[in-house]
């Protein structure tokens, strides 16, 4: 009896169509339609991070795009044009510090490096040079007598500095120590002295007030000064309001201002009435007044009483 026995089927090898290891690397790193990165050049080192899967979803790509570019808009890359590291703000340049000037210094000097710093046009720089004149001129006016007259510029920038509020103070310290100086008197007429002083007046404080005062009283020692102080419209009545709330030196500036205003009018313009002008130096004599202001007020009001009497005989007439 045959039994038929099963025939054992030879299997034989089969070799790969493409067997290049060129082919094979190609067809694994095919583009798929969710793979985000392009595959490498044969000749290329391996990517870092493997692509993803061809299976995933196309709900996942989405959102890992939407998370980049999240990511990009909260955190922007630091060569992106809208960084704010891309175009910095300049910043201002202060200006460079007021320099003192050497202790040996000459008044021609000190001028020159205030006039320097006048000329900058800037708030900070005409109010170093204010400084600057303050420590130089106030402890010794008359240093300012050595080079000659005080330079035309820089007298207008004190004058000018009566007006400006934080250097008020020391340029009132400095317009007084360089009219002590006889040659500087009429530097300071032309620049302006008489309006800026009288106007300063108006809301002065009181140390202020005082400098000014006695700023007003030595610029009229000069003829030019006592005619434009007593042209002024303004120097009466800040003189008689200026008695009723200032000190004892105070008063004694308006007193002389207002003796010589009233001592020389001639047919200069008119003034206020003397009998006003009398009562307000009376009731400034009663109280704090020194010495020399209350010499000054008996020589007023009898200039006054004068005036009066005038005005009478030529109203009689």
């Amino acid at each position: 009896m045959k039994t038929n026995q099963p025939k054992l089927k030879t299997t034989t090898p089969r070799i790969p169509l493409f067997s290049c290891a060129f082919f094979r690397h190609c067809t694994q790193t095919a583009l798929s339609p969710t793979t985000s990165t392009p595959p490498p050049l044969p000749h290329a080192p391996p990517p870092t991070q493997p692509p993803p899967p061809h299976h995933e979803s196309s709900s996942s790509s989405s959102s890992n795009t939407s998370q980049s570019f999240t990511q990009w808009r909260l955190f922007p890359l630091s060569n992106s044009p809208i960084s704010h590291h891309s175009y910095p703000h300049p910043k201002p340049q202060p200006d460079p510090p007021v320099q003192p000037p050497p202790s040996n210094a000459s008044a021609a000097e000190l001028f020159h490096l205030a006039e320097l710093q006048f000329n900058s046009g800037s708030g900070p720089g005409r109010f170093g040079a204010i400084q600057l004149l303050e420590r130089s001129l106030v402890p010794n006016p008359r240093a300012a007598s050595d080079g000659g007259s005080c330079p035309p510029a820089v007298m207008s920038g004190v004058v000018a500095s009566l007006r400006e509020g934080l250097a008020r103070k020391p340029a009132s310290k400095v317009l007084l120590a360089l009219c002590l100086v006889e040659e500087n008197r009429r530097v300071a007429l032309e620049a302006g002295a008489v309006t800026a002083v009288v106007e300063a007046l108006t809301d002065a404080e009181s140390a202020v007030a005082e400098r000014s005062l006695a700023v007003l009283e030595l610029l009229c020692t000069t003829a030019e000064g006592a005619a434009e102080v007593r042209a002024h419209a303004l120097a009466v009545p800040m003189m008689v309001e200026v008695m009723g709330r200032m000190e004892a030196r105070g008063r004694e500036h308006a007193i002389s201002v207002l003796a010589v205003i009233y001592g020389n009018l001639g047919d200069g313009p008119a003034v206020a009435p003397a009998e006003e002008v009398a009562r307000a130096v009376m009731l400034a004599l009663q109280g704090d007044c020194s010495v020399r202001g209350r010499r000054k007020g008996a020589q007023l009001l009898k200039i006054l009483q004068e005036n009066g009497r005038q005005d009478l005989n030529q109203e009689e007439r």
